[in-house]
């Protein structure tokens, strides 16, 4: 069957041409049927058998003219070509290869039926339906089955272990909702996705969950290492979870991209609704100047003056200023070219375009991770009058309670929402599954004594209906299940080691400069021993990790000395650990290769003592998490047995449950500690001293955490933050 058209060509006709020509009188649901199959499985076939196994039993079924197996095939094979001729020509084919697939989105074009939820195989039929159902559920498990086995072939190509495995995710959706969206009519700001599906590689990390963010609400999303919380935003940032389309998102992920703008501008230009107003104000004002203005412009350029002046553009570099002050960035600093900063300050000025450009939903994933105490405290209060809606993931227990409104906890692959900050969550999670505990052995107490009335009377004759009564009983009785309760972190750090006379490292008088404009320190003068527990805090730049450094004797002091124990053996964790971590291996491969000699059960073991068993053991370091990596970390450095240890930001990317056995762990440990940290929490149950690192030396403060808070919170005042 062929259309003419213009200039002498002609084009086959489309499926939905041939099946409305061969079948006038089908069913209309049974067209939609036919038609929604033919449209998501098209680039699938490959011969004109598949379309048939896929429809040829439902289109023999609705054939008024009794058309034999034949001629159904015949029709098939125009079908199949149409879709070849249509569907697969090679650009198409490009596009399809180059583009992420989402699967949100074929759940949303592959429409079957109205005001049902659908998804690729769910189709709902109506009462009056002309076909036979039988046959219509036999044609859509041959499509499914055949989908499922290409894709086992698919998965099954892999021809390396280390190529990395890519997040996805699915989620069933109305046709009523794709309308609304389409349409432009949905001006709500809240977000509700429903029954969705998150996976990594083959691993299922949610399933039928749901997630409902109320706007101007403050989320933090909480849970275990591993289990997804990144994915999930990431999901959420390329909207392969569906998120209406008038809603802006922000995931502050990757470091603002080194170039010769500066700081300042580069915020400024996050807003770009403004910068496209300012552009537009320049170029007409410059025709005018040319003597080339057309009538309109005048008119425009006073429109787009009450634009200007509605969102208060002139503020704007005051509003930009601020956050960055808050972030840490110095005036001078500010007009710095953003190539002139470290990865760290990229991330820092990534979040500022963030917060500057006010997104309905702002996405962060560990932002204390980049930031020092001071800045934590700015932007913890910052964000309580954030007026937008903001999830976060955040290992941070106090940030969490300053900050948010709600609590999202991930676990055994779902979503459960609590109102109120971190703490008020671990309380009603507590009180939760106390309940639940209660009601599950209550039930089970109660199914003992029926069942106990069944035994004895089952074969009483008298009593055979109570006993059938009972039984019913049973079986109505919902099924409550025992509690699965998360398995506790616990670590440990070795110390069969011999005690070690004071002071076990020494720095004294040590003067020590990158370069001699910018002394770091200058008659620095510090000592530790075995039983030290010493944190150290300070702005980012103020020179923590070169004391460090200086500590562990790696980098030398211009003037002064440093004085270690000749049997110290000190274990360092860097902040960045996972630079030191070779990420094409396994875990167990890694140890083999620092510590070789040994038996996989004992290098097993190790790791298995900080949460990294079974599979994850020999996964490749790549694809773990971010605090699972940090775990490996912790092995490889505690296997040499050290007695002194020196940790910079070991907290970034750990679980909460993991910091507080990190916590645990350090205070049992017989040796040493000297730690960098920005985490409160921490500091508070670790630290026995405490020191601030600025201008050039080191001061102790006697009061603890709570006098330096105090300090910062005062500096604050004084600089109008507060």
């Amino acid at each position: 069957m062929r259309i003419p058209c213009e200039r002498g060509r002609c084009i086959m006709a489309t499926y939905v041409d041939i099946l409305r020509s061969e079948f006038p009188e089908i069913d209309t649901e049974v067209f939609e049927y036919i038609t929604g199959v033919l449209e998501c499985g098209g680039p699938d076939f490959e011969d004109e058998d598949e379309v048939f196994e896929a429809i040829g039993g439902v289109l023999q079924e609705v054939s008024s003219d009794s058309k034999n197996e034949e001629d159904i095939r015949d029709i098939c094979l125009q079908m199949f070509n149409t879709l070849k001729l249509n569907d697969c020509d090679s650009a198409r084919k490009q596009v399809l290869l180059d583009a992420p697939v989402q699967l949100s989105q074929i759940a949303g074009e592959c429409v079957t039926t109205t005001n049902d939820v659908q998804g690729i195989w769910m189709i709902k039929r109506g009462q009056n339906t002309t076909v036979n159902a039988k046959k219509l559920e036999k044609a859509e498990a041959k499509l499914k089955a055949k989908h499922e086995k290409r894709n086992e072939k698919d998965s099954q190509k892999v021809a390396s272990p280390l190529v990395l495995e890519e997040a996805s995710a699915s989620q069933a959706s109305s046709k009523k909702d794709n309308r609304i969206d389409a349409s432009g009519k949905n001006k709500s700001y809240d977000i509700r996705i429903e029954n969705f599906d998150v996976s990594f590689g083959e691993r299922s990390l949610l399933q039928g969950a749901e997630v409902s963010l109320s706007y101007g609400r403050r989320y933090g999303l909480v849970g275990r290492n591993g289990l997804g919380k990144t994915t999930l935003l990431k999901m959420l940032a390329g909207r392969s979870l569906r998120v209406p389309a008038h809603i802006s998102i922000l995931h502050v992920e990757q470091e603002v991209a080194g170039d010769d703008t500066p700081a300042l501008q580069s915020v400024l230009e996050s807003d770009t609704v403004r910068e496209g107003l300012l552009k537009e104000e320049r170029d007409i004002n410059t025709r005018i100047a040319a003597g080339h203005a057309e009538a309109t412009d005048t008119v425009r350029l006073s429109e787009v003056y009450a634009k200007l002046e509605e969102i208060e553009a002139d503020k704007a570099p005051a509003r930009a200023s601020v956050i960055l002050a808050g972030l840490g960035f110095s005036p001078k600093m500010q007009l710095q070219t953003t190539k002139e900063f470290s990865g760290g300050w990229r991330m820092r000025l990534a979040l500022a375009r963030a917060l500057f450009a006010k997104p309905d939903l702002l996405l962060l994933d560990e932002p204390t991770n980049m930031l020092d105490v001071r800045a934590i405290l700015w932007l913890e209060n910052y964000l309580q009058t954030w007026q937008s809606t903001i999830l976060v993931v955040s290992h941070d227990r106090n940030f969490l309670n300053a900050v948010v409104t709600d609590i999202i906890h991930l676990h055994s692959q779902r979503l459960e929402a609590y109102r109120g900050d971190y703490e008020n969550f671990v309380k009603t999670k507590e009180d939760r599954l106390r309940n639940q505990q209660r009601e599950f052995e209550a039930q089970q107490q109660y199914r003992e004594h029926i069942q106990v009335f069944i035994d004895r009377f089952r074969y009483n004759a008298n009593r055979a209906s109570q006993v059938q009564s009972k039984l019913k009983l049973l079986e109505k009785l919902p099924e409550l299940k025992p509690l699965e309760k998360e398995t506790e972190v616990t670590l440990r750090f070795p110390d069969n080691f011999e005690k070690l006379s004071p002071p076990v490292l020494q720095l004294d008088e040590v003067e020590f400069y990158y370069h001699p404009e910018r002394r770091l320190f200058t008659c620095l003068n510090v000592s530790a021993d075995l039983e030290s527990r010493i944190c150290i805090v300070g702005e980012n730049g103020a020179g923590k990790s070169t004391m460090l450094k200086l500590l562990m004797g790696e980098l030398t002091p211009v003037n002064g000395i440093r004085q270690a124990h000749r049997n110290l053996k000190i274990g360092y964790f860097s902040q960045h650990h996972v630079d030191q971590l070779d990420l094409n291996v396994s875990s167990v491969e890694l140890l083999l290769k620092k510590f070789p000699g040994r038996t996989e059960e004992e290098y097993r073991h190790q790791l298995g003592g900080y949460g990294i068993s079974g599979e994850l053991a020999v996964r490749p370091v790549a694809s773990l998490s971010g605090g699972q990596k940090s775990r490996v970390a912790f092995a490889q450095m505690t296997m040499a047995c050290p007695n002194f240890y020196i940790l910079d930001e070991p907290t970034n990317h750990l679980d909460m449950e993991t910091i507080e056995a990190l916590a645990k762990a350090l205070n049992k440990f017989r040796g040493g500690v000297v730690l960098v940290s920005h985490d409160e929490r921490l500091i508070r149950l670790v630290c026995r001293e405490l020191w601030v690192c600025e201008n050039g030396g080191v001061q102790r403060i006697d009061g603890g955490f709570d006098e330096y808070r105090d300090i910062l919170q005062e500096q604050f005042r004084k600089e109008g933050f507060l």
